[in-house]
């Protein structure tokens, strides 16, 4: 590396930056070196050293005895670190360490996301010291595991006869979850205040009347609208007045008569919302498949029809865009879903073919298969979004085929990224960026070091393919020295050089 560079005294603040948070990312950076980045001289590049990369474990033991909280606060949210590593914080003296752990990975997450252990979740549901000040409730506490997908369906029924009764209200407070036999359990349980939320109407179930519902058009008028059981009072001032009627078409707990009713209204749009719903005998449903609206016509002859509201939900979205718009399914199946969702895969409607692809989680492995050669796009990329085991040949395409979704393919392991030379004349940006960082092409990529686009100029800085001297070079690029810091090319030396640049201390034993 050229010795004849500025001192660290006199460089730009901004580029001794760039090489912090390159050297953060650098993948072939030895722990020697990234243990230099712990300290506070590095404090902005602890966001990517500690929450956007998987660590050796010499670098975790060091995160979870960091005593600045940023550290070990970006380690509890890190989607690369092992669920049994970030839960080591669950007794951290700082609360809001056990917050994020709490709250989850947020970002690039990996598919599929993986729960915390058993004993983590327990003991943060119950922990005094997190609850007491009321920064977080225990059942707040649950909510977010429930929100975040830390907890499995597994830890969740098992709070049935958990020996504490906190633990069994939450179970009771999610019965929707267990068998008849489980909430018979709580029904029954020896413990009044289980009883009692075992007992209780969730909020989605209670009638709301003209009393509860606002007058004026807002969030909580169309929640209360969508959600909840709504009275016949309240139903029939909507229709009279025409409003709402699309949202009260949608709502589950519209009563089956006023549903029929909606499904012959004048507004396609209401016609078509209710023409989804579950239920319509085949007079109906043969009336609305001759319906002069093409969309009222699509939801009336789905096959296989859905027969929950769940199922319902999951063809509103295969219904909302492409693959690229949908992304990844809110939803998520279960078994309960599986010979619905089986039915959809060998549908001869394209559409129930993407609804499968988004259940395609608990489909057996044939079903996947068909699914990943279907004539339709959209079935293939949503399968991609969806099934941690895509091939590569699979993930390549929906890659290059839907640019919204390139944050959560390009962690995907199996995603190539090598024998992409043929890609780097490709029209989009974000495809030859994923080319130019190939470390197997003919020739390092110096014309893409002057692509129009920053992000493939900067993953051509990054290419451990360029010579040692053009990567000197780029280094004291503003534009390309943090990708050029994280080139993989670069040795430990070199980087500890680098590290001494941007004024960071070495270790003693360093």
């Amino acid at each position: 590396m050229p010795q004849s560079v500025s001192p660290a005294d006199s460089l730009p603040d901004s580029l001794a930056e760039s090489w912090i948070l390159g050297v953060a990312a650098n993948p072939a950076a030895p722990p020697a070196v990234l243990l230099r980045l712990l300290d506070q001289a590095s404090a902005a590049a602890w966001p990517v050293l500690c929450g956007q990369r998987p660590l050796p474990p010499e670098l975790v033991e060091a995160v979870l005895a960091h005593p600045a909280r940023a550290v070990r606060g970006e380690f509890a949210r890190n989607a690369y670190a092992d669920p049994a590593d970030r839960g080591r914080l669950v007794n951290d003296p700082d609360a809001m360490v056990r917050i994020r752990l709490i709250s989850g990975p947020r970002g690039r997450r990996p598919i599929p996301s993986e729960p915390l252990p058993d004993a983590v979740l327990e003991t943060l549901l119950l922990q005094d010291c997190l609850h007491g000040n009321e920064i977080l409730t225990s059942q707040e506490c649950y909510q977010e595991f429930v929100f975040s997908r830390q907890m499995s369906r597994r830890f969740l029924r098992g709070l049935v006869h958990h020996e504490n009764p906190v633990m069994r209200m939450h179970a009771a407070q999610n019965k929707y979850a267990l068998t008849d036999e489980e909430r018979q359990a709580l029904l029954t349980d020896p413990d009044p205040g289980v009883r009692e939320d075992a007992g209780q109407v969730p909020w989605s179930e209670k009638e709301v009347g003209v009393e509860d519902i606002p007058e004026q058009d807002c969030h909580a008028r169309f929640d209360q609208l969508t959600n909840c059981r709504v009275s016949r009072e309240m139903i029939e001032i909507c229709i009279a007045s025409r409003r709402d009627l699309a949202t009260l078409a949608r709502n589950q707990h519209t009563p089956l008569d006023i549903v029929i009713r909606l499904a012959r209204d004048p507004d396609p749009t209401v016609r078509e919302r209710a023409a989804g719903r579950p239920g319509f005998d085949a007079a109906l449903l043969a009336e609305l498949t001759r319906d002069p609206d093409e969309g009222v016509r699509t939801r009336a002859g789905l096959r296989p029809r859905p027969t929950t509201d769940k199922q319902r939900r999951y063809i509103d979205v295969a219904l909302s865009g492409t693959a690229d718009e949908i992304g990844r399914a809110y939803e998520t199946a279960d078994d309960t879903d599986a010979e619905w969702l089986a039915a959809c895969a060998v549908s001869a409607d394209p559409l129930m073919r993407r609804v499968a692809a988004m259940g395609c989680f608990v489909l057996p492995a044939d079903l996947v298969d068909l699914l990943a050669r279907d004539p339709d796009p959209h079935v293939r990329h949503l399968l991609a979004y969806h099934h941690a085991a895509a091939s590569p040949e699979l993930l390549l395409e929906a890659f290059i085929a839907g640019p919204r979704r390139r944050e959560l393919l390009l962690t995907r392991p199996a995603l190539p990224r090598t024998g992409l030379g043929d890609l780097l004349t490709h029209a989009d940006p974000g495809v030859r960026a994923l080319a130019a960082a190939d470390t197997t092409l003919d020739e390092p990529p110096y014309a893409q070091l002057t692509d129009a686009d920053q992000r493939v100029r900067r993953a051509a800085a990054a290419n451990p393919l360029l010579p040692a001297d053009w990567i000197a070079t780029l280094l004291d690029d503003p534009d390309l020295a943090e990708a050029a810091a994280a080139n993989p090319a670069l040795t430990a030396e070199q980087l500890h050089q680098l590290l001494d640049r941007a004024a960071i201390p070495r270790l003693a034993a360093a």
